[in-house]
């Protein structure tokens, strides 16, 4: 959606509140507007916080930044660098802007003024705005990431029934990106989930059909690769052994969830049809906190020495554990018994090493005596 844009710099302390009292300040440093025909479509305000401040905005989901509307899980922002956040008003509060908006200095203003005057009052609550995008600047460039609704721009929901095809391709682009990014790091959360967030999210914002738009989202994304013989096999092996499990849309990959006696946690099993490969994971239940990767690290190197059916993996980025299983059949095929080979060993040995893994983290044992627990 088209429209005049105009900014305006605030560089301005701004206190907000949340449940009903509590308040939160920002470093607004910007506020800008839209304009379509004279009528005020977009409000966007950017201000900065430091870790902390974020910490409280990702936890208690502040300016409706949920977890599912992200299109990456896992960014890591370092504690000594301020995060820059973009939100966009609610669009049903944009008629209480729509009088002091003759430029973008007026509203911000305005919102400065209320915020001495009459901090209660809904523009200043952080329920009316909409995060748009979260990012940090390192030395090694920009890292963040963006919500569903920078997306679908909330511009677009004001006139849904004009924008409906900008809305339904805005969902498929971040669902396609959404994918891409977290299926790539065996992400934990299954697509059927990421899906029901959405409908979820736009059914509370406006009067909007979230059937119809995952119709179209459905019809846009890319269809199951189920023509291969590996994907094929490995549906079939599930199937037969009763293990529930979910499709992921536009994947060969499967999601299974998993009981040992140790514990209960996701796995992922994948067919990579043009290598000739079949991949499964178990993934730990629990992420290593940063001040425990080392001694975690030390812990799965010990595990894997002397490991004849695959290997524990750690993912230093966001300290997730994982169990991974894995063949190659070119030139042959892939069978039952293989799959089940595999399977098996991989959700054994994580349920054997997960006490281990546990008492690393979280029981100040040392890497050595864990092992020497588990490896008598």
């Amino acid at each position: 959606m088209q429209g005049k844009l105009e900014i305006y710099q605030i560089n301005s302390k701004l206190t907000f509140l949340y449940k009903i009292s509590l308040p939160i300040i920002i470093h607004a440093i910007a506020l800008s507007i839209t304009k379509q025909n004279n009528e005020l479509i977009d409000c966007r305000l950017t201000f900065k916080v430091n870790s902390q401040v974020y910490n409280r905005i990702e936890t208690e989901e502040l300016f409706s930044l949920k977890p599912d509307i992200r299109n990456f899980e896992s960014v890591k922002f370092i504690p000594e660098t301020e995060i820059t956040i973009e939100t966009s008003l609610k669009p049903d509060l944009l008629p209480l802007l729509a009088e002091h908006a003759t430029n973008a200095e007026e509203p911000a203003n305005y919102i400065l003024k209320l915020s001495q005057e009459e901090p209660d009052h809904i523009l200043l609550s952080t329920e009316s705005w909409l995060a748009l995008s979260v990012k940090q600047q390192k030395e090694s460039g920009e890292v963040g990431y963006r919500t569903l609704w920078s997306y679908i721009s909330p511009a677009n929901l004001t006139q849904a029934a004009n924008s409906g095809e900008e809305i339904a391709q805005g969902i498929i682009n971040f669902f396609q990106d959404w994918s891409e990014a977290n299926l790539s790091a065996k992400t934990k959360k299954s697509a059927t989930r990421m899906l029901e967030g959405i409908d979820k999210f736009l059914t509370e914002l406006n009067n909007i059909n979230p059937e119809e738009i995952s119709q179209q989202l459905e019809a846009n994304l890319p269809p199951d690769s189920t023509d291969g013989n590996i994907y094929e096999e490995m549906i079939n092996f599930f199937t037969s052994n009763e293990w529930p499990f979910v499709q992921l849309p536009g994947q060969s990959a499967l999601q299974i969830g998993f009981q040992g006696e140790n514990g209960k946690w996701n796995c992922y099993a994948r067919a990579r049809e043009e290598q000739q490969q079949f991949v499964f994971y178990s993934i730990c239940p629990v992420n290593a906190p940063v001040e425990k990767r080392l001694a975690v690290a030390e812990f799965i190197t010990r595990a894997n020495a002397g490991m004849m059916v695959g290997n524990f993996e750690l993912d230093f980025s966001d300290g997730e554990i994982s169990y991974k299983t894995s063949i190659d059949v070119e030139g042959d095929r892939l069978t039952t018994a293989l799959i089940q080979r595999l399977v098996y060993a991989n959700v054994m040995m994580m349920d054997e090493y997960l006490p281990g893994i546990l008492s690393v983290i979280y029981g100040n044992v040392s890497p050595e005596e864990a092992i020497a627990q588990i490896e008598p």
